[in-house]
This record gives C-alpha cells, sequence and structure tokens, in this order.
C-alpha cells in the first residue's frame, strides 16, 4: 500500500473508532431512557459500519475507472430517491422535514449518497468536456443545471445547510475543472436575493439566526442548544472531566450523539480531545488534496478533491456550529456522528480515495 493510502487508512481508522466510542458515550443514557438499552444507538452505528466495511471492501478493488459508465445511472438514482421523500408511505418526516425514505425496516437519507453521487457525474462530466471546459453551453450550463436540479430537491426538504455545502463543493469542482468561473455571476446576482428570503424569511430559520447572534438572551429557547454546547465545552477544560463523564448528555445537550457530539468530546476529553479531533480532519484534507494531485487522470483527480473538499467542509461546518461560530446547520460530524446512511457513504468515499491513491503515477 502506497504511503498516501496508507496515512488516509490509518487516519479514517482513528477518527472511525473515535465515534464508536463516543457515540456510546453520547447516547446511552438517552437510549436507557428511551428504549430501556444502554447500547441501543451504539448496537445500530456498529451494524452501519460493518455494511459501510463490505461495500468499502468492493469498491477498493473496483477499478474507480469504470464508475464513470455508471455516473449517470447513479444520478438518476439518486434524484429518485430525493423525489421520493416527498411520497407519503414512503418519506418519513421527522423534525418538520421529510429527508428519510422509510420501506419497512429500511431507512436512509438520500441526500447522504445524493453528494458522492452528483460528485462521480461531475468528475466523469467535466473530464468529458475538457476540450471545451471554458464554453458556457456545452461544459458550465448542463452540469450546473443538473447541480441546481438536485440542491433545489435538498432545499425542499428543508435542508438549507446540505444544498449550501453541496453547491461549495460543485463550485469547487468546476474551479479545479478549469470551467470560467465569470459564467457564475449571474448565478450569485440570483442566489443572494433568494438566501435572503430562505434565510430572513422563513421564521424558523430567522429564529436561528437570532439565537445564534444573541444566544444568551433566550436561554431557554433559540439560544438553548448552542448555549447548552457552550457549557459542554467550557465545563471541559483542557483536559476533560473523563470519558463517559459528560453531564451535558444528561438530557441537557439535545441531538449529543449527532450534530452536536463534537461538543462531547469537547466535555469529556477537553481542549485537547477537540484539537486532536480537528488535526485529524487536517490530515485526512490534506492527504485527500495530495492523493487528487497525484491522480493519474483528470476524472480521478476531480473524484478525489469532491470526496476530500465534502467530508472536510461538513466537518468544519459541524465543529463551527459547535462552538458557535455560525448558526446550527443541522450537520453531523463525518465518522464520528450517529447516521447510518452518513456513515456507510463516508467510508465508501474512504475506499475510493485508497482506490485513486493505489493507482496514483
Amino acid at each position: 500500500m502506497k504511503k498516501d493510502a496508507q496515512g488516509l487508512l490509518i487516519t479514517a481508522a482513528i477518527l472511525i473508532s473515535t465515534g464508536i466510542v463516543m457515540v456510546y458515550s453520547s447516547s446511552s443514557c438517552y437510549a436507557y431512557e428511551r428504549f430501556h438499552d444502554s447500547a441501543f444507538y451504539l448496537r445500530r452505528h456498529l451494524i452501519h459500519f460493518v455494511i459501510a466495511l463490505i461495500l468499502a471492501g468492493f469498491f477498493i478493488r473496483f477499478d474507480y475507472r469504470r464508475l464513470r459508465d455508471h455516473a449517470k445511472t447513479l444520478l438518476m438514482i439518486s434524484i429518485l430517491a430525493l423525489v421520493l421523500v416527498f411520497f407519503p408511505g414512503i418519506g418519513h418526516e421527522a423534525g418538520g422535514a421529510k429527508r428519510w425514505i422509510r420501506i419497512g425496516a429500511l431507512g436512509f437519507q438520500p441526500s447522504e449518497f445524493t453528494g458522492l453521487f452528483l460528485i462521480i457525474y461531475l468528475a466523469d462530466c467535466l473530464e468529458r468536456k475538457q476540450v471545451y471546459i471554458k464554453n458556457f453551453f456545452r461544459a458550465f450550463m448542463p452540469p450546473l443545471i443538473v447541480t441546481g436540479v438536485v440542491v433545489l430537491l435538498i432545499l425542499l426538504q428543508p435542508d438549507l445547510g446540505t444544498s449550501i455545502a453541496l453547491m461549495a463543493v460543485c463550485i469547487f469542482i468546476f474551479f479545479v475543472a478549469g470551467s470560467d468561473m465569470r459564467h457564475l455571476f449571474p448565478l450569485i446576482f440570483v442566489s443572494v436575493p433568494a438566501l435572503y428570503f430562505l434565510i430572513f424569511r422563513v421564521p424558523y430559520r430567522l429564529r436561528r439566526i437570532m439565537g445564534y447572534l444573541d444566544p444568551w438572551s433566550d436561554v431557554e429557547s433559540t439560544g438553548f442548544q448552542i448555549v447548552q454546547s457552550f457549557l459542554a465545552l467550557g465545563s471541559g477544560g483542557i483536559f476533560g472531566l473523563g470519558l463517559g463523564a459528560s453531564r451535558q448528555k444528561l438530557f441537557y445537550l439535545p441531538q449529543a450523539h449527532t450534530d452536536f457530539i463534537f461538543s462531547i468530546i469537547g466535555e469529556e476529553l477537553g481542549l485537547i480531545g477537540t484539537l486532536g479531533i480537528v488535526f485529524l480532519f487536517s490530515v485526512f484534507v490534506w492527504i485527500g488534496i495530495r492523493i487528487s494531485i497525484n491522480a493519474k487522470d483528470i476524472f480521478g483527480k476531480l473524484l478525489a478533491l469532491g470526496i476530500t473538499v465534502s467530508i472536510g467542509l461538513k466537518a468544519i461546518i459541524n465543529m463551527a456550529v459547535s462552538t458557535g461560530a455560525i448558526p446550527t446547520k443541522g450537520l453531523p460530524l463525518p465518522f464520528i456522528s450517529y447516521g447510518g446512511t452518513a456513515l456507510v457513504f463516508n467510508i465508501i468515499g474512504v475506499a475510493l480515495l485508497l482506490n485513486i491513491a493505489e493507482k496514483q503515477t
């Protein structure tokens, strides 16, 4: 195994192992209260982890270049899944959002694999259009329209955080592929008033913004979650209270095992623990970029870059939310937060990066 592949595998393994430990630590009390089984979420997390390992074993051996032949099919599957979430009896609503599909005992979140499938499609499309990559109508507009359709479907769920993150990743891929970024100016011109409406004219999002700007003004409502996150991070100090000793996970901090697991890490493992997580993600992104640079073909370069930026950006957003740097977005911390679909497809992303790394020049 080549050096970059070894480094990536070790880094991802440490993050995943940390996630397994912290999912149990942060969810055990809540799981016991709700299901009378403290290991309920841990068991489900481990099941998804095993599924991810099986799929990862396939994708490591599968020649990533053959994904180009299936890029459109994968994209259509993801679009179909995003549409199905709105169908009664198939789509499952939770917290006012329709982001999940449930078929019997099987449940998954389509937006989690849509990001990967869209990256595969863009990498294939922009590689094929390299000859006229600067042309607006032939190389820029068609993939941009496809990206817009996918982002709009996610936005309608509604899921503004995932939509913005995915659009940012896609724009980055366009830039690296050599597209003329001046073509984005009309999109930006249209997007600014649309974002204003989506954020400031939607009551629950406006309350989030107000809670972000001054969480202490309403600690029992809009500022409750972020204040509890501050208390978790602050009480951990430098070395933490000790693994399993969090107080905020005792029904004070909502979503402690999903969106705010970074805060529990800070409380139990302290500043040392949180800096360790930041360091691991920094190493992951650095190695991912190296794999992209050294890839043998444009498709591999764009695919590796898209996967790396997607995982890195989600990590940055999650940690920024936990520390109050940005308003709450509802994005899990990759490899660490509880969430089956996200874990499976993040690990598949790692498998594809390892695949690309092993075929480096």
